[in-house]
């Protein structure tokens, strides 16, 4: 448990610096940043934050656009380009996004279009770039086809580059995986990086997942990667903040089930 990040906007603070202090002193071990906007955009900022110790180490690239129209895709897939250069001069880890791309012109069911030939060309910039391309599966109503763990393996598989690898996220695993502990258990071979917010999508505590069960399939499975925490914002986000990091650290000592 001592790589827990936070999202930035979950943060209080005014500036990146100010969150970062709070994130220190409540126990969070980086930020991934999830700012709407150009990334390129901030790119002074975030170099200057880091010059001053923030430890930034990945980016969310957000969900998905809400239509199948191929051009706001493409603009999507482009952003997550840019995504993976900007975080590999702030010297982190990665780029966190659901697989970037429609199902198909016509929508057609369980036809996944062009995702192979999109996250490959994604996952081999990732690789020039020295980062990794984290794809993350999410709930069927936030996307159209790649909902759970073993799609994002499958093609994960299918692209054949060590620069992609899955990113499992609890609050869509609650909705989609029928044994949440056996699906991670089952892609940890594949798992870069995690998501973690309760059944409403509050900080992990607010809600009715089972975390030592979680916690504990993680473990078993050898995930030694970054925790990012992430969801909505809470009421009285600095008092809620604050106590994630704790709360996580009790629940991964409690007796938990993992999955066989």
């Amino acid at each position: 448990m001592d790589r827990i990040s936070c999202q930035e906007r979950l943060l209080p603070g005014r500036t990146l610096r100010h969150r970062w202090d709070f994130a220190v002193r409540a126990g969070y071990a980086a930020i991934e940043l999830c700012a709407p906007g150009e990334p390129r955009d901030r790119l002074p900022e975030l170099r200057a934050a880091a010059r001053d110790g923030v430890v930034i180490r990945t980016v969310c690239a957000g969900t998905p656009p809400d239509t199948n129209d191929p051009g706001a895709w493409r603009d999507a897939a482009e952003r997550v380009r840019t995504h993976l250069s900007v975080i590999a001069e702030l010297g982190g880890a990665g780029v966190v996004t659901p697989v970037p791309t429609p199902p198909s012109s016509d929508g057609a069911a369980g036809d996944r279009g062009p995702f192979p030939d999109v996250v490959a060309e994604l996952g081999e910039h990732a690789a020039k770039e020295g980062v990794t391309l984290f794809l993350a599966p999410l709930n069927r109503y936030e996307h159209p086809t790649v909902n759970r763990l073993e799609q994002a393996v499958a093609l994960v598989r299918e692209v054949g580059l060590g620069s992609v690898r899955v990113a499992a996220g609890t609050f869509h695993m609650n909705i989609e995986e029928a044994d949440p502990a056996a699906a991670v258990l089952a892609a940890a071979p594949w798992l870069g990086h995690v998501h973690l917010s309760d059944s409403n999508r509050l900080p992990p505590g607010a809600g009715h997942l089972d975390w030592p069960v979680l916690l504990g399939a993680l473990d078993a499975a050898g995930y030694d990667g970054d925790l990012a925490v992430e969801g909505r914002v809470p009421d009285e986000p600095e008092k809620a903040m604050a106590s994630v990091p704790a709360f996580l650290r009790r629940a991964s000592l409690r007796p938990g089930r993992a999955a066989p």
